[in-house]
Order: structure tokens, then sequence, then C-alpha cells
């Protein structure tokens, strides 16, 4: 194998695909990329048999000799940031080592050979749904922080996807809270399904996907693939049934408030410097004279008591929350505004941006309260 390369495209594929390798005592080899050399092109693929990246450079990249050989994701990634050549040629030496070279520089790596590196499972690509990527990043971004850990409820671990009646439905929950964002009109077939897409996954594709490309995702039993220009993701999916969430969103309210996001937010955090002593309890009074009031209550450093305007309607009350669930919804949300409401201090209370919908999609975020 011998092939020469623009180091800012190795670059990037390596930056992508690092991101599904993973550190092994027992198998060494998932912590490599495979360096594969085709006709008119190079494949890096990364796999830690939960799930595996697949980047294709054909641009940029002159193939003298097919072949290919593993390679430390690790050292790649340090190695290619610290040349400033802008071509490498990089061949594959006897004795298992590939040896990089630039106009200023040689180096030579050991490696593993990429037969003992693991297959990524053969999969069915057919019937996609297309997806916008910066939906798809929104998407995942609204509902990735409500997962649930995957040691305590495996099943709660992901982000489920739900395509029905035309809509793209996505949610998450961790029992304390729970996420539903749905793309209204997303999906042309009327056929319904639905996997879990596991944490680690809606993660890594969040941070790699691209602004305003087109996105395909094929969906099977117990797998999907993404695919976005020259890169392909895979991942195992979650087994089991998501819990049917829809009943625990309230259906009507008693008492509401209308506050700027911005406004409550620098509340909560000021209001952290004391609720973090007390496990972050912090209540929120709502009161249609004077609008919102967030206490902490007594702690070891002290107490706070902070007045935030806002619009409320219906019964005066207060509530008691995690202030840092609060933050975190309040952080993905993006209208200026934000309503909250409630039917009793003890149900479930609703948080959603204003307006409610852009037309195009909907999203909308309860919090379990906690005893005052």
């Amino acid at each position: 194998m011998r092939f020469t390369i623009d180091t800012k495209v190795l670059k990037e594929a390596i930056d992508v695909v690092s991101h599904a390798s993973t550190v092994s005592n027992m198998t060494p080899i998932l912590e490599n990329i495979l360096i594969s050399a085709q006709y008119k092109k190079v494949v890096l693929t990364a796999n830690n048999l939960e799930m595996a990246m697949e980047y294709v450079v054909d641009a940029g990249v002159d193939i003298e000799l097919e072949g290919n050989f593993t390679v430390s994701a690790k050292f790649l990634a340090s190695f290619i940031s610290l040349v400033q050549d802008e071509r490498v040629t990089i061949e594959l030496l006897s004795g298992g080592s590939l040896q990089f070279t630039t106009p200023s520089s040689e180096t030579k790596v050991k490696g593993i050979e990429a037969s003992k590196f693991p297959l990524i499972p053969v999969f069915k690509a057919e019937s996609p749904f297309r997806i916008n990527s910066g939906d798809l990043k929104k998407a995942i971004d609204r509902t990735l922080f409500s997962t649930a850990e995957g040691n305590i409820r495996p099943t709660l671990a992901g982000i489920y996807l739900a395509l029905k009646d035309k809509n793209a439905i996505f949610a998450s929950t961790d029992s304390f809270r729970l996420s539903e964002y749905i793309l209204v009109n997303a999906v042309q077939s009327t056929d319904s399904t639905a996997i879990i897409i596991p944490s680690k996954t809606a993660m890594e594709l969040s941070r790699i996907l691209p602004e305003n490309v087109p996105v395909e995702l094929f969906l099977s039993e117990n797998q999907f693939l993404v695919v976005f220009g020259t890169i392909k993701v895979f991942s195992r999916l979650l087994n089991g049934h998501f819990p049917d969430y829809t009943n625990f969103f309230p259906k009507g309210y008693a008492t509401k408030g209308v506050v700027m996001r911005n406004d409550l937010i620098i509340a909560l955090k000021r209001a952290n410097l004391i609720s973090r002593e007390n496990n972050y309890n912090t209540r929120i009074a709502f009161r249609s004279e004077s609008g919102l009031e967030i206490s902490t209550g007594d702690t070891e450093i002290g107490a706070g008591n902070i007045r935030v305007v806002a619009s409320v309607e219906g019964e005066d009350a207060q509530i008691g929350l995690n202030s840092v669930y609060m933050l975190e919804v309040l952080g993905v949300i993006r209208e200026d505004y934000v309503s909250i409401d409630f039917e009793t201090p003890l149900s479930p209370i609703m948080i959603k941006g204003v307006p409610e919908t852009d037309g195009k999609s909907t999203y909308r975020h309860i919090i379990m309260p906690l005893k005052i």
C-alpha cells in the first residue's frame, strides 16, 4: 500500500472516525483505524463493535499501490495534527509498519494487520428516511440531555425515534424528566416504525453532522445506518420497548407563567451558587401580581431570593424542582420566551418555547417536581 494525500483532508477524516474507536485491553485492534487504499479512493474505518464510522476520501488523494492496514487512532490524531506539510505519503512497509513521509520528515509506526479488524455487519440498505442535517442535529440536541444512564435503565439510555403519521418523533426520558421533539410531515411514507438510538451514537452524530446537508437514515430491526456526504455511521440499536410516555404530558394547567428565557437562566444560575449545597433543590413561586420568585431555602452557604419579571395566569402557586434540570432544558430551547405550566405543585411541570411551534416542528419537556 502506498498513497499520497492532502494533510487537511486526512486530518478531517481521522477527526471523524477516531470517535468510533475505543480503548480495549482485551481487543487492542478496536483502538485502531483501518486505512484501506482502493482504486481512486482511501477509506478510513473505526469500529468499537457498538458503533462504526466509515469516511471515504476520493479527492486530494493519489493511489500508487492498493492495500490496507490498521494503526492506533490516538497516534494518528495526534500525529496528523502536528504535520505542517500540505501533503503526506503513507506506505506499508514489510514487518508490519506504516511510514509517513513529508518533504520535511519521515515517521514509522507499528500497527496490526487489517485481517484482524472487525467487519462491519452487512446492512440491507433500502427505503431510507431522509432528513436535513440541521433538523436531525436539533432533534438530537433537544432530547439527548434527558436520556438515562445505561446501567440504570438500559432501554432509556437512548433517543426514541418513531416514524408515525408522516411525523418523525424523537423522545427521551430518565424517569425524572421527559423530552419530545416532533418534525411535522417529515416522512413521505405512511408506514410506522420505532427504534431506540444509543446515547453515545446520538452524541457522536450531533458532533459530526455538518450544517444543511441531506441525510439518509436506514432502519432495521437491530441496527441502523446514517449516510451523509462521504460518511457512513453504523450502530446497533437498544433492545427493548420504550415506555408509552404520551400520557405523562399534562392535558391542561391551573398555573402558567411566561418569562424571558435569558432572565430565568441568569436567575437560576445565581440561585445555584447557594442551592448546590442542597442538591439544587429550588423553589419557584408564581404570583399574578409580581411574576416569579426563585428561592433556595437555607443552606450551609446561606439563602437566596430572586424576583424575575413574568406574566402569570391562573392560580398563584409554588413548586419545587431541581434547577439543573430546568437549566438544561432552557439551554436547548432557542425561543426568547418560555412558558412554564402545571396543574398542581405535585404535577409534572411543562416547559415550552414561545411560540410553541414554528409550523415545522414542536417541542415540549416536563420535569417531575420535588416536594416542598
